[in-house]
């Protein structure tokens, strides 16, 4: 979704869940979440055990992706989140599992 399609400029929220999020489907279900919310950007671990999720977009529709990755509602466990805002870089293409 586009500033044109929603009458908002698209932002950028970078987001690292803590917790037991790998190996759980965790990746998978944020990429289910943002690609319904019309993201685009990746779910990917890293080496401590955190997943890193980049999404772009309108900031209503990341701020419900923030909302999901905190409900415990996901597979695994999610012990913190912590967020980034900044502008969208606008070279991502659908939403990736890395």
């Amino acid at each position: 979704m586009d500033a044109v399609a929603t009458g908002e400029p698209d932002v950028r929220l970078t987001a690292w869940v803590r917790g037991q999020v790998q190996g759980v489907g965790f990746r998978w279900w944020t990429r289910a979440r943002a690609l319904e919310l019309g993201l685009v950007g990746s779910a990917s671990n890293l080496r401590d055990g955190r997943v890193e999720v980049n999404a772009e977009g309108s900031e209503a529709a990341c701020q419900r992706l923030l909302v999901a990755l905190r409900s415990g509602d996901s597979p695994g466990r999610v012990d913190a989140v912590v967020e980034r805002w900044s502008d969208p870089r606008g070279n991502l293409v659908g939403f990736v599992e890395r």
